[in-house]
């Protein structure tokens, strides 16, 4: 086998599994635009919630948190909230320590949101009875309507789990902008677009509600390491339904640096791998069972993510027409339909005077800590000035 075939084989493996990804995205891009959300119908009875706000070194962003949740046109009496307070600072803890919330604060050895969570489930009193608990993450603002919405949503849906709508809170930087645009991207393609067919959503870390006892029960024998994407599938392999409501907002905060970016990414794409190896042995039963819920969501993480699969066809489309020019031409094609696929899935109000700057500048925030790593690269930066 001569050097030219293995170049061949590396450049159509890597083709075909960046195709298949991009088929799917586009798959669900386009069935997105036919999502239509009908009115949900007043709900009949007032849930009980319990909100659980898992912070860890946030105390500005916490706070904020705290006072759009306790500013609730929902009656008082029909909610709680627990935040636990994770090394959090002294005058953080001092100023929560003032609102009428439980406030626990553990200094865990290995913090994790798992271990947040089972904490806050255990320690609640014994005499309370909730049917919901709602989690927040710290940065997250909610409106005034918002547990009302829930409340509505949750009876509506009947399921025991429902994601929210996540929007940008910020954008006042390229990386904020950027984390804004693929926040949305997701929205449209892992939640509009799969609800449109009648899939189950993709849960975020934050912003969702579940039935109180399913929870308590998920939590007695979560792993410490597990995420969101354990969590979802969990949900999944149990056949619960995850909906999603478009028209019930969640404000969160985005990174503004194009560092803090990059480690929340590659966080959650080792997550995603991480998910999928643990989930990978049940394949063959949800073939055997037709469970495609779990077929979706195997397939889904089994894929490339697509911070990676932008990078491969920003470096293919750059490095092979200096091999062979005829073998650049697919992904130049593969990038144009990409591009045309974030644009159906970006919605029109991100689409502003600073659109064309933010989408330029991809490929410097996907390559900022390659760069930082040379004097020539962070000269670049620092002319380039992603803090505008």
């Amino acid at each position: 086998m001569t050097l030219w075939d293995i170049f061949t084989y590396i450049d159509w493996i890597l083709f075909i599994w960046v195709t298949l990804t991009v088929l799917y995205l586009g798959v669900f891009a386009i069935t997105s635009l036919f999502a239509r959300h009908s009115e949900t119908p007043k709900a009949k009875t007032m849930n009980r919630f319990i909100v659980l706000i898992p912070t860890y070194h946030n105390g500005k962003s916490v706070m904020m948190t705290i006072n759009s949740i306790l500013g609730q046109s929902y009656p008082m009496r029909q909610f709680d909230v627990t935040v636990i307070a994770d090394h959090e600072e002294e005058m953080t803890l001092f100023h929560l320590a003032q609102q009428p919330i439980t406030l626990l604060t553990p200094n865990f050895d290995k913090s994790s949101r798992i271990k947040s969570l089972q904490l806050a489930i255990n320690n609640l009193p014994q005499f309370k009875i909730y049917d919901v608990a709602v989690i927040l993450e710290a940065g997250d603002v909610v409106e005034p309507e918002f547990l009302t919405q829930i409340n509505d949503a949750y009876e509506s849906a009947g399921t025991k789990a429902i994601q929210t709508h996540k929007l940008s809170l910020n954008r006042d930087t390229v990386t904020a902008r950027l984390s804004a645009v693929f926040e949305e991207i997701n929205n449209s393609i892992f939640r509009r677009g799969h609800i449109s067919v009648g899939l189950p959503t993709s849960m975020q870390s934050s912003g969702n509600a579940f039935e109180f006892n399913w929870l308590k029960d998920y939590l007695q024998y979560a792993k410490p390491y597990w995420t969101d994407k354990e969590l979802e599938a969990v949900l999944t392999r149990q056949h619960i339904y995850i909906d999603y409501f478009d028209n019930i907002y969640v404000y969160g905060e985005k990174s503004r640096e194009a560092d803090d970016f990059n480690r929340q990414h590659r966080g959650w794409i080792w997550a995603q791998f991480k998910t999928f190896l643990r989930n990978a042995r049940y394949l063959p039963a949800a073939i055997m069972n037709r469970h495609y819920y779990l077929l979706d969501k195997l397939l889904q993480w089994m894929l490339i993510p697509r911070m990676i699969m932008m990078l491969f066809i920003m470096a293919m489309s750059l490095i092979i027409p200096f091999i062979y020019m005829s073998a650049a031409l697919k992904w130049w094609a593969l990038f144009a339909i990409v591009v045309l696929i974030f644009a159906i899935a970006t919605p029109n109000y991100l689409v502003d005077e600073k659109w064309d700057r933010t989408f330029f500048l991809v490929p410097v925030v996907l390559l900022s800590p390659i760069l930082n790593k040379f004097s020539l690269g962070r000269k670049l930066l620092s002319k380039i000035n992603l803090h505008k």
